[in-house]
């Protein structure tokens, strides 16, 4: 990316220069670029890509603002614009501005298979299974409403939510008619845990058998596996999972080990978590701070706190691959010590974590006062310290669709 702002660029590669700019430098340098562009080179794809950085960054009355200008240059192909502010919409919750606005592009007949699926999804995550069923049968009506396997997966979710397990169970029979192409692996594998989650054992294993006749199991087909197996408490058939990974992986993957031993700690086996460790270990696998972050968790669940200390600081001191250590075992690490009274170590725990970037400095300040029991009020609980950082920990959470979670 060039710090020159060339705007002899075409507005194509201008547009591409907004979006990278946002990315890389962050939403505000994106606009002071954009308002360096003369006015008579601005046309909808730099409009388009302004749209795009505000949509990404949450800021709905800039991204208004935007879409009223785009409107006003009459596109050819608006549709794309109204989708972006159809997701804003249901990020934010604002879902009467949603409404208006797919009202409007149906009247306008710009509607696409997007369109229809954002609106589903939105329906999903306020469970409105009303709203939902009638939309479904809406897009099962309509032939520019594509419903493929991914929508009645999504349907599938909705009853999930409000524990339908019939209407489920029937979502995913059709889904898995639909399955096909080069997505059928990941329909299958999607199903598959689907499965897991409302507890039907037999069909998370017929699934498993269809994606390995299909194509040889990857990393990522392991995990979901796994994931489920681990969701149904089966033991047994993690572990044969995991001997069959162990023996044919081509590239060692450290999310299934602490996949494995999330499980471990899950069902009490600490003993067998701890073997696992030693042994990749002795292997020379290179294990990450998630490894011990989880081994952490487990200790502090099964109250081993002096475990789950020593355990922490081994996650804090190492890469925890962009995550955040678990905020609740954390804390509770943290606090456990100042009770005991060893300072230094909660003060050298605290210390990692901020230098390896693991929490605010907001969170480091609060927590050292704590320890040291400088806060203003003495019955502060850490965990209100940290509220930044837990959120930003339970949004890093809810991106992930699979076991690494």
């Amino acid at each position: 990316m060039s710090n020159e702002r060339n705007y002899e660029l075409s507005p194509g590669s201008i547009a591409k220069q907004i979006n990278l700019i946002s990315k890389v430098r962050g939403l505000e340098q994106a606009e002071k670029y954009f308002r360096g562009i003369p006015d008579a080179k601005i046309e909808f794809k730099i409009y388009a890509a302004l749209l795009r950085c505000y949509a990404e960054h949450k800021s709905v009355e800039e991204a208004e603002a935007v879409m009223k200008k785009i409107k006003e240059l009459h596109p050819v192909n608006i549709t794309p614009c109204c989708n972006m502010m159809l997701e804003l919409y249901a990020k934010k919750g604002k879902y009467e501005k949603l409404d208006r606005l797919m009202q409007e592009m149906k009247k306008k007949d710009i509607c696409n298979a997007s369109t229809y699926t954002i609106r589903l999804n939105a329906y999903v995550v306020v469970t409105d299974i009303k709203g939902m069923e009638k939309l479904l049968m809406q897009m099962e009506a309509d032939p520019v409403a594509t419903v493929d396997w991914y929508t009645y997966m999504t349907a599938a979710n909705g009853y999930r939510r409000v524990h339908n397990f019939e209407k489920v169970a029937e979502m995913l029979k059709k889904s898995e008619h639909l399955a096909r192409g080069n997505t059928r692996r990941l329909a299958f594998e999607s199903i598959q845990t689907m499965y897991a989650i409302i507890g039907n054992k037999d069909e998370v294993y017929r699934l498993w058998n269809m994606c390995t006749s299909l194509k040889k199991p990857n990393n990522s087909s392991y995990i979901r596996m796994l994931s489920s197996l681990a969701k149904l408490d089966e033991i047994d058939g993690a572990e044969k999972i995991l001997e069959e990974w162990e023996s044919k992986y081509a590239n060692f993957d450290v999310r299934i080990p602490n996949l494995m031993i999330s499980a471990y700690c899950k069902w009490g086996q600490f003993d067998k978590a701890e073997a696992y460790i030693r042994r990749l270990l002795d292997g020379g696998k290179q294990l990450d701070g998630r490894t011990w972050d989880r081994l952490a968790c487990g200790y502090k669940a099964g109250n081993d706190m002096e475990k789950a200390v020593q355990a922490m600081k081994k996650a804090v001191s190492k890469n925890l691959g962009g995550r955040r250590p678990d905020p609740f075992t954390l804390v509770a690490c943290v606090k456990y010590l100042k009770e005991k009274g060893d300072l230094d170590l909660a003060l050298e725990i605290l210390k990692l974590c901020i230098e390896n970037s693991h929490i605010s400095v907001t969170s480091y300040d609060g927590l050292v006062s704590y320890v040291r029991s400088e806060t203003e009020t003495p019955d502060t609980e850490p965990l209100d310290l940290i509220k930044g950082d837990y959120q930003m920990f339970e949004n890093e959470n809810t991106q992930l669709l699979d076991g690494e979670n």
